[in-house]
C-alpha cells in the first residue's frame, strides 16, 4: 500500500462517509415506492437498473468531482474515469438491485478507494435498515441505530459448524454450482439473498464464509477492504487476489479459508 499522510487518510475517509451519506438519501427517495421501475442492461436476462441506481451514482460522482477531482472512479453505471493521483474510488450504487426492486431491505451502497495493489478502504452501506460497516486504514468499526461496536470476524471452527451464505443457489456455471453444492453439504448451514450484507456479517463476526461467482471489481472491493480490516481472508477459490471481481471466497479466518477451498477445488 502506498503511504499516505494523515492529513490524506482523514480526507479519504471523511469523503468516503459523506459519499455514502449521498447514496443513501438517493436510494432512500425512492425506495419502496410505488412508481419504482426497472430497466434491464442485458437482452437475454433480467439485469436491472433503476433511476436510484444512477441517480446514487451521480451525487456520489459529483462529490469526487468537487472534493477528489485527482482520483479516478470505477463505477457500476457510469464506468471509468481516469485520474492522475494512483488512487481509484470504486462505486456500486445499490448492491443487490433486485432486493431493492423487491422492497427487501438487505441491499446496500458498496464504496472503496483502491491503489495499485487493491483496495485500501471500503465501506459497506445499509440505507435502510442504518447500518454503516468500515474497514482499512486503521479502522474496523460498524455503526448503527441500536450500537457502534468494532469488527472483528469469528474465530476458527470445523467446517462442520459454519455458516455460509451466497446470493444465489446457483452460483454462476453449473460446475461452479456443483462446487460450491460440495462445500454446502459439508457446512452446518447455508442461507441465500442477503447481496453485500453476508459480507457485512463475516466482518461482524456472524458468518464463516460467502462464496459466489461471476462478480464485477465494484462487487468485491469494498467488502475485501472491510473483511481484511476484521481479521477476514478475501481471495478467488484458488486463493489469488480476488478484486478484479470472478469467483470469491471470504472467509472469518484463515483456516476455514483453507478447509473452503480445498472443498471448491475438489479434494
Amino acid at each position: 500500500m502506498r503511504n499516505l499522510s494523515p492529513t490524506e487518510i482523514d480526507d479519504i475517509i471523511d469523503v468516503a462517509h459523506a459519499l455514502a451519506d449521498a447514496a443513501r438519501e438517493a436510494t432512500l427517495s425512492h425506495f419502496r415506492t410505488a412508481a419504482l421501475t426497472a430497466d434491464t442492461k442485458e437482452a437475454d436476462r433480467f439485469d436491472p437498473v433503476t433511476v436510484a441506481d444512477r441517480l446514487s451514482e451521480e451525487r456520489m460522482r459529483a462529490i469526487l468531482a468537487a472534493r477528489r477531482p485527482q482520483d479516478a472512479i470505477l463505477g457500476e453505471e457510469y464506468g471509468a474515469r481516469p485520474g492522475t493521483s494512483g488512487l481509484t474510488w470504486v462505486l456500486d450504487p445499490i448492491d443487490g438491485t433486485r432486493s431493492y426492486l423487491a422492497g427487501t431491505p438487505t441491499w446496500g451502497v458498496l464504496i472503496s478507494i483502491a491503489d495499485e495493489g487493491g483496495p485500501i478502504y471500503g465501506l459497506i452501506d445499509q440505507p435502510y435498515v442504518g447500518e454503516r460497516f468500515e474497514g482499512g486504514l486503521g479502522r474496523a468499526t460498524m455503526t448503527g441505530p441500536h450500537w457502534t461496536r468494532p469488527l472483528s470476524t469469528r474465530p476458527a471452527r470445523p467446517l462442520g459448524e459454519a455458516l455460509l451464505m451466497s446470493t444465489f443457489p446457483e452460483v454462476g456455471t453449473p460446475e461452479e454450482g456443483a462446487a460450491f453444492h460440495r462445500l454446502s453439504r459439508q457446512c452446518r448451514l447455508t442461507r441465500y439473498g442477503t447481496d453485500c450484507y453476508a459480507y457485512a456479517l463475516v466482518a461482524a463476526g456472524h458468518v464463516d464464509l460467502v462464496v459466489e461467482a461471476g462478480l464485477q471489481a465494484y462487487d468485491v472491493q469494498a467488502p475485501i477492504a472491510v473483511i481484511t480490516a476484521a481479521g477476514g481472508v478475501v481471495t478467488d477459490w484458488q486463493g489469488n487476489p480476488a478484486h478484479q471481481g470472478g469467483r470469491i471466497l471470504a472467509a472469518a479466518n484463515h483456516e476455514v479459508h483453507a478447509a473452503a477451498m480445498a472443498v471448491l477445488n475438489g479434494a
